[in-house]
């Protein structure tokens, strides 16, 4: 089991509210990772489930049992975070142990927990060395083996990988999401990485400022943003955004201003109650756009970086009303930097939002 369930959670410093009633349903076994920027309570939120900060209000369960009250060491919880926090004067062996140790476990116990974690993450080799003695890569999966021996029905991982290089970090994710398969336990994953997001996540948690602002599925929150707010961390490079106005709507259909005097007509898969006549914006993600011109919103504007990265290019360019736009394209662009450029979006792949960021409408 490990059922986690947040009912009007909030947590103030003082007088500075950072949680700010967050409900919220976790199924055991689900792989769920908040995501969202410096300061948005992702990491408070995080602790306030491990019970390392009391909670202001609200109430936490697990498996339908209230925890507000519950010290960390009987919630059931095993944290890994961004340091390693390994014992230097410590073998593998010991660090991954000690915690067992603290428990009383009986030895048995310990060396059968220890070395089936150790063969789960490829450690048997390191038992018997120091953390000097290992690569980082080795260390986290140290401090990850450490919490599998409690056996715990919740994980919590705090932004783990931050410390390793690119290539580690891609190979940390791989085995995280191994380690999910095997052990089928519920792991609550703290990042700002969007790509650990989306490749790791059953549920994605977007926050803001002490609030969740979207809950879905990698794919749903790609697909169908609620808001604007949640595009800047779910794919990459981000959604582009150019300002339009609704001329006249008509049904399922819109007429909108674009930039340089342009229109164009956006049929969308609801009624546009919201979108009165003003000022709105078109979302548009970099893959979904066309070099050259085509059906759908058309943008011309000119050059003023190209990345070609073998299978594929990033073509930025700003349009005549310095609207800064990314484009990406078949590694054989032709794109050249200061030469005027044309794109086109098909109007099935825009997402309409108004001007408090939410989306009203999807082509």
């Amino acid at each position: 089991m490990g059922e986690l369930r947040l009912r009007d959670v909030r947590k103030s410093f003082g007088h500075v509210e950072v949680i700010k009633g967050v409900d919220l349903e976790i199924k055991s076994g689900e792989f769920v990772v908040f995501v969202g920027p410096s300061g948005c309570g992702k990491s408070t939120l995080l602790r306030l489930i491990a019970g390392l900060e009391e909670i202001t209000s609200g109430m936490i369960e697990f498996d339908g049992e209230e925890v507000n009250e519950l010290p960390p060491a009987l919630r059931g919880i095993a944290m890994v975070f961004q340091s390693y926090a390994l014992y230097p004067h410590m073998t593998v062996y010991n660090n991954m142990a000690f915690g067992m140790k603290l428990a009383k476990a009986s030895k048995d116990e310990i060396d059968k927990r220890v070395r089936t974690a150790a063969e789960t993450l490829q450690l048997t080799p390191y038992l018997d060395r120091l953390p000097k003695q290992l690569s980082g890569g080795q260390r986290q999966r140290v401090a990850i083996g450490r919490a599998i021996v409690r056996n715990p029905r919740v994980f919590l991982f705090d932004e783990p990988l931050s410390n390793l290089d690119a290539m580690l970090r891609v190979q940390m994710r791989v085995e995280i999401a191994k380690l999910h398969q095997d052990l089928k336990a519920t792991m609550i994953y703290v990042t700002h990485d969007q790509v650990e997001a989306m490749t790791l996540a059953d549920k994605i948690v977007v926050l803001e400022a002490g609030e969740i602002r979207q809950v879905g599925s990698p794919l749903e929150l790609y697909q169908e943003p609620a808001n604007k707010f949640g595009t800047a961390f779910i794919g990459s490079p981000t959604m582009n955004f150019v300002s339009a106005e609704a001329r006249s709507t008509s049904g399922l259909d819109a007429v909108l201003g674009l930039p340089g005097g342009g229109e164009m007509t956006m049929q969308t898969r609801g009624q546009l109650s919201d979108a009165a006549p003003g000022a709105l914006e078109l979302g548009i993600r970099p893959e979904h756009m066309l070099e050259g011109a085509g059906e759908g919103l058309s943008l011309a504007g000119t050059v003023d970086a190209v990345e070609h990265l073998g299978e594929s290019s990033f073509v930025y360019f700003h349009l005549d009303d310095s609207t800064d736009v990314i484009l990406r394209s078949p590694g054989d662009s032709p794109a050249e930097v200061a030469s005027r450029f044309r794109a086109t979006a098909p109007s099935t792949a825009l997402h309409l939002f108004n001007a408090d960021g939410k989306v009203i409408a999807r082509g």
